[in-house]
């Protein structure tokens, strides 16, 4: 699997929010995108997840160019799975029913198949004792770490993480890095948009800085948090480390 975007524009009415984007992603790397709010983060999230048309360039899952106009765009949602901050589960579902809706629902996977990779994946997270409660009945780590769970359910090849742990109290961050830890030791490819800066340092292969919806900066780690090259990464990274983030 390769996932590349060619000089990607995203606007909101007149309004720019991505000013060409070019980025490779390989696979079974931790590509992470940290930058300030409004820098344009989360958006290049949704346009790879194709849950946003994009104005103009192109984004190329193998060779192929998946943001064409009128490409079908649920066969790629199964290949590249998404997880919002604010967990975006049904609230009238129990757990079971929120991760066996789309495999059952969109791939045809029979129920009790889809159950036994429910169990699987919530045991394999510290979930199995949740899977008949409800959303409510969850704290907000537990509720992420369903979301997770959920979009690992149909088997993606690439997962996009939108700043997982912004909506969690300080001391459920941890529980779900974690969960991100154990993805990326399985070798699955993940691009992560988070502020969790010490995380992003010790966990991504390659980590880049937007600023008004261009990456002004990217490279591995060491690279990017201890020379940056761009005098606004440096701005912005002198600011992150006064705030004690990292």
């Amino acid at each position: 699997m390769k996932l590349s975007i060619h000089d990607l524009h995203k606007s909101y009415g007149d309004r720019p929010v991505l000013t060409g984007i070019n980025l490779d992603i390989a696979d079974g790397s931790v590509v992470t995108l940290i930058g300030p709010s409004g820098s344009g983060k989360s958006t290049l999230l949704r346009c790879l997840n194709l849950l946003e048309p994009i104005d103009d360039g192109e984004i190329l899952l193998d060779g192929i160019d998946i943001s064409a106009p009128g490409f079908d765009a649920n066969p790629i949602r199964r290949r590249i799975g998404m997880v919002f901050q604010n967990f975006n589960l049904f609230p009238h579902m129990s757990v079971m029913k929120n991760i066996t809706l789309s495999p059952t629902r969109t791939l045809g996977v029979s129920t009790p198949l889809a159950r036994a990779k429910a169990i699987e994946l919530l045991e394999r997270f510290g979930l199995a004792d949740k899977a008949e409660a409800y959303p409510d009945q969850l704290s907000g780590g537990q509720q992420q770490r369903v979301a997770i769970v959920r979009a690992l359910a149909v088997e993606p090849e690439v997962l996009l993480l939108d700043e997982i742990t912004s909506s969690l109290d300080p001391e459920l961050v941890g529980e779900v890095l974690d969960v991100v830890r154990e993805l990326k030791a399985t070798g699955m490819t993940l691009v992560l948009a988070t502020h969790e800066m010490g995380f992003a340092r010790d966990t991504s292969d390659v980590v880049c800085v937007l600023d008004n919806g261009n990456i002004i900066e990217q490279g591995t780690p060491t690279q990017v948090f201890t020379n940056p090259q761009s005098e606004r990464a440096q701005q912005f990274l002198e600011r992150v480390i006064r705030s004690g983030r990292l």
